[in-house]
């Protein structure tokens, strides 16, 4: 963080965001917005999606949980479908839980302090910074991929950088005031001018200060370190009683897509239990953020063991759209011939 007078880059940054910084539903200028749960609730939508995309489901969900104690007192069936095609089903969960934990244990009320943020559920480093800035106008330094390409391409970054290397130099121009239009300003920025392809660097308040422009190396930076996905071979099973109805559980545990409701799958293709099972044309394929995906089908056709049916549910076919299911499962319903 920075201390004492505001750096030139900082002055001109806030500058240009007055006349030029993007509307958005979650944001204010002039300092912290009024509503701390909103803030939370862009934050945890933005992670691994785009503006564009989280528009509409923030409007649908502030409307339908206005405010945190709405969602703490919510059904996670009915978060979880508010969620469906966002992906990351995982941060709907913990969104759910923080809320319950807030109305429990703090009144309703987010705490101001970054050590106190980080110890909800859900809520890391980045989403801290983020409601310290955005909620509290608390100088903390708040990184995406538009801050790591901003403050590269600024210092003329040539090797490759990631979060950690980025934050201490992006801290520099962290203002003690202003920090919420800050935040703001370095991430519109990256989203609106020094873009990944084509940046529109005369526009830039920066332009003249852009190690990278200078060289003319500014679509060369960021190097980053690019994940190699994996490929996982698996199967999802069709198992149905005698009018048709098909056999849903809520998936377990504490992973992937846990808490949604699905058709029974493995990456393995290992069956859920011993029987009949017929391979059936068809695949469906998927990509997860680390790996991707192809399942196959294979279909019951001998009778489903009482104790494992006793884990979920048949469902015809007009009630699937009353479940919360994955993009996965949506893809796999389509195949089938049946829609959600």
């Amino acid at each position: 963080m920075s201390s004492g007078t505001m750096r030139e880059e900082t002055r001109l940054l806030l500058e240009w965001y007055a006349g030029n910084g993007r509307q958005l539903p979650w944001r204010v200028r002039g300092g912290a917005h009024p509503d701390p749960y909103a803030v939370w609730v862009s934050e945890i939508m933005l992670q691994q999606t785009t503006v564009q995309t989280v528009l509409p489901y923030f409007a649908c969900w502030m409307t339908a949980f206005p405010t945190l104690e709405a969602l703490a007192r919510a059904s996670l069936d009915d978060v979880l479908k508010l969620w469906q095609g966002l992906g990351y089903y995982a941060r709907a969960k913990k969104m759910h839980e923080c809320a319950q934990v807030l109305l429990r244990d703090f009144a309703g009320r987010f705490p101001d302090d970054r050590a106190e943020l980080l110890k909800l559920p859900g809520i890391g480093p980045y989403t801290a910074a983020s409601i310290c800035a955005f909620a509290f106008d608390k100088p903390e330094t708040v990184v995406d991929g538009n801050v790591i390409r901003v403050i590269a391409r600024l210092r003329g970054i040539e090797t490759e950088v990631d979060r950690g290397s980025i934050t201490p130099l992006a801290a520099e121009l962290t203002p003690d005031e202003s920090a919420a239009d800050y935040a703001s300003a370095v991430m519109d920025l990256g989203a609106t001018v020094c873009r990944p392809v084509a940046p529109s660097c005369l526009l830039c308040p920066w332009r003249e200060l852009c190690i990278a422009r200078k060289k003319g190396i500014q679509e060369k930076i960021p190097v980053l370190k690019k994940l190699e996905k994996k490929h996982k071979d698996g199967a999802v099973f069709v198992i149905t009683d005698e009018s048709g109805a098909l056999f849903l559980r809520r998936r377990p545990g504490k992973g992937l897509l846990s808490g949604l409701w699905e058709l029974p799958w493995s990456e393995e293709g290992t069956p859920p239990f011993p029987g009949e099972w017929r391979e059936e044309p068809g695949e469906v394929r998927h990509v997860f953020t680390h790996f991707s995906l192809t399942l196959r089908f294979r279909r019951l056709l001998s009778p489903c063991p009482a104790e494992f049916a006793a884990q979920g549910r048949f469902v015809p076919d007009d009630r699937l759209g009353e479940y919360p299911l994955s993009t996965l499962m949506r893809k796999v319903l389509r195949q089938l011939g049946r829609q959600a």
